[in-house]
């Protein structure tokens, strides 16, 4: 008989084509899941999702635009479709386009920050919770971050925040259902060569030195003084998932080698 902790669950992975999502994703499978990749960058996709198969894995791949309530809803009855049921829904979707101090922010450029790092998460939970509450069961994990205090990027700083209240609170309407509700927030994570920019623009001298700010700040921040790994991220948000953390809602944990937001 089989051990792995996620046999015979339901899992949706959003932002899986590339850093954390794919660490999820594949660990998820490993441990017995049947996993959803969802993420706009549907080649990337497709092949976490020949990975996943590769070692004996489930997973499918759904191309949608999660800033969408339209994307979240598609996502969901693409699952139902599919396998009938959501256990585990895992909101990845985010990261900050610009480094630069608030005022110099332009309109777009926080309605942009915003879009990508607030509502995929809000949209997310809107669509999964009312099938987990018809289950009477159901782990959402959202993705939150250290950057909560930290400089040189407040509207994602604020996106996120957001997700972090929004995590406790439907937590709380949700105690009772069998549904939990809790998120991750990682540190400064070594994400190594992105598949997918988040900022195609090449950067100029003056925003290259602001990105650095942002990394010599969360060093300086973090204890343990080193980069995480995006599997250490995704050994946190399984363990939420899993069973095991079956007395633990509206929780935010920061896995930033003892940084705190």
């Amino acid at each position: 008989m089989s051990n792995k902790r996620f046999d015979g669950q339901i899992a949706i992975v959003t932002g899986a084509a590339q850093g954390i999502g794919r660490a999820t994703a594949i660990r998820m499978a490993a441990e017995g899941a049947k996993v959803a990749l969802v993420d706009r960058a549907i080649e990337h996709c497709n092949s976490v999702k020949q990975e996943i198969e590769s070692a004996g894995g489930t997973a499918i791949t759904i191309g949608v635009d999660l800033e969408t309530h339209a994307g979240a809803r598609e996502m969901v009855e693409t699952v139902l479709n599919q396998w009938g049921r959501i256990d585990i829904s895992v909101h990845n979707v985010g990261g900050t386009i610009w480094a630069k101090p608030f005022w110099e922010y332009a309109e777009d450029e926080m309605v942009k920050e915003i879009n990508r790092s607030l509502w995929p998460t809000l949209w997310c939970c809107r669509e999964v919770i009312p099938v987990m509450k018809e289950q009477q069961s159901g782990s959402i994990v959202n993705v939150g971050t250290v950057a909560t205090r930290g400089i040189y990027r407040v509207p994602y700083s604020a996106a996120k925040g957001g997700v972090h209240a929004a995590t406790v609170s439907m937590a709380m309407e949700l105690g009772e259902t069998g549904v939990r509700v809790n998120c991750v927030s990682p540190g400064a994570i070594d994400n190594g060569q992105r598949a997918i920019p988040r900022n195609a623009n090449p950067l100029s001298a003056q925003e290259q030195e602001w990105m650095q700010g942002i990394y010599t700040q969360s060093l300086r921040d973090t204890p343990m003084n080193r980069l995480g790994q995006m599997e250490e991220i995704a050994a946190a948000i399984c363990f939420f998932a899993a069973p095991e953390a079956s007395y633990i809602t509206g929780q935010v944990l920061f896995v930033a080698g003892g940084g705190i937001g």
